[in-house]
């Protein structure tokens, strides 16, 4: 690699691949082989060459989201620190879960290195190349992605800031994000930010035919796909035309329920988490969506059968929320759900049945106590009151009635 070559850009810094390799070698961390390291900064440059760090040294790093409260990185971190992995571990990403059960999704570096090579076909990648990756660190997007551009010798750009600047849009060439960064980025573009952006990588979420239009007419070329943290790469749509199989993966739906086969697997996750993931014994794994797939091999997702949430490429399981919901002040039962978003794909809502149906908590309030115990992904973004929730006749709640319903404004939303 071009060690004059520019590797990484964050606002007005950057450095050079040769600065990279300096910085790795530096980094003063002590890393046992195969030791799990939680890392968390303000500095995405010093985030990443810390994980790279990790990572050249035989340890495993996992990425925190700096907007999670002290109190919960910290009880993430002690989670992890002690933990077993499995042989061969290279990466880790931390996944959705309350603080008491977090899920760690782990990974080895075939897992994502075999893939590169038809990424950069895909992309038409080159090291002229400059990225933009507005996804935070601890989206496993981004991790794969900053690993993948530097594989291929171009050029990773990172926001400085939260929402990506004009500034910024102008040197990017490709983009990998989620629709709503897209969106935004539009957004900038029709407010007059110049751009060379030629290539948008979209996933986290369904990519809307609006969308995809509005940036073909910019100029931009869009391929969505479909994936997933623990299994990677699994469909893509270079056109609009309709998901198919990723270039390695081999697709089948089972009672409605879509299985791949692929060397992009994740491992599994940390010993005695459990989720969605499940692998047989003849290589095939599934995160439980529904889907169909056509005799021509086009592929339509249902969504999750466990209801879980997709939004801005986090995965969020309405039980983790509940559980963590029924502990608060003023709550005796809660239902997660997830609304349509155009550009989120979804966004989490929480219907509230009170303690006291005549004082009930306000949503500032919820959303102060759910600081500390969830992640920020995880945190209701619409709240209504429910005096009793809707029951099954098996005394379950009601959970399609009571989305329905919130939906519809049947229920009161809480300011």
């Amino acid at each position: 690699m071009n060690s004059d070559a520019v590797a990484l850009v964050v606002g007005n810094a950057r450095l050079t691949y040769g600065d990279l390799r300096e910085r790795v070698a530096s980094w003063p961390g002590n890393i046992v082989d195969g030791q799990l390291v939680p890392l968390r900064s303000v500095d995405p440059i010093e985030l990443v060459v810390a994980a790279l760090a990790v990572r050249e040294r035989g340890g495993v790093p996992a990425i925190g989201d700096i907007r999670w409260s002290e109190g919960h990185w910290a009880e993430l971190a002690r989670s992890v620190n002690d933990a077993e992995l499995p042989p061969g571990a290279a990466w880790a990403t931390f996944s959705s879960g309350s603080t008491g059960s977090p899920r760690v999704i782990v990974r080895d570096a075939r897992s994502w290195s075999t893939s590169f090579p038809a990424l950069t076909r895909l992309m038409a990648l080159t090291p002229n190349d400059v990225v933009l990756l507005p996804s935070p660190l601890v989206s496993s997007l981004s991790m794969f992605s900053i690993a993948h551009v530097l594989d291929a010798g171009a050029t990773v750009m990172l926001p400085a800031n939260s929402a990506v600047s004009a500034a910024e849009c102008e040197p990017a060439t490709a983009l990998h994000g989620t629709p709503g960064a897209l969106g935004s980025i539009l957004d900038r573009i029709d407010a007059g930010a110049r751009t060379h952006l030629r290539l948008a990588l979209i996933g986290g979420a369904h990519l809307d035919a609006t969308l995809r239009s509005r940036a073909e007419k910019a100029g931009i070329r869009v391929v969505s796909y479909y994936g997933a943290a623990e299994l990677s790469f699994v469909a893509v749509d270079e056109a609009g035309h309709g998901l198919r199989a990723f270039d390695g993966v081999e697709l089948r739906v089972v009672d409605g329920e879509l299985w791949s086969r692929s060397p992009y697997a994740a491992l599994g996750y940390l010993p005695g988490e459990t989720g969605s993931f499940r692998t047989d014994a003849n290589g095939w794994s599934s995160v439980g969506d529904s889907a169909t797939l056509s005799v021509d091999g086009i592929l339509t997702l249902q969504g999750r059968r466990d209801g879980a949430i997709l939004t801005a490429a986090a995965t969020v399981v309405p039980e983790d929320v509940e559980a963590v919901l029924r502990t608060l002040d003023g709550v005796k039962n809660s239902v997660v759900f997830g609304a349509p978003h155009p550009r989120l794909g979804s966004l989490v809502c929480a219907v509230i049945e009170p303690e006291d149906a005549s004082t009930p908590p306000t949503s500032a309030a919820l959303r102060a106590a759910c600081r500390d115990r969830l992640g920020v992904a995880q945190i209701p973004r619409r709240w209504y009151l429910a005096p009793k929730l809707p029951l099954t006749s098996s005394g379950k709640p009601a959970r399609a009635v009571i989305a329905r319903d919130a939906l519809a404004e049947r229920m009161l939303r809480l300011a």
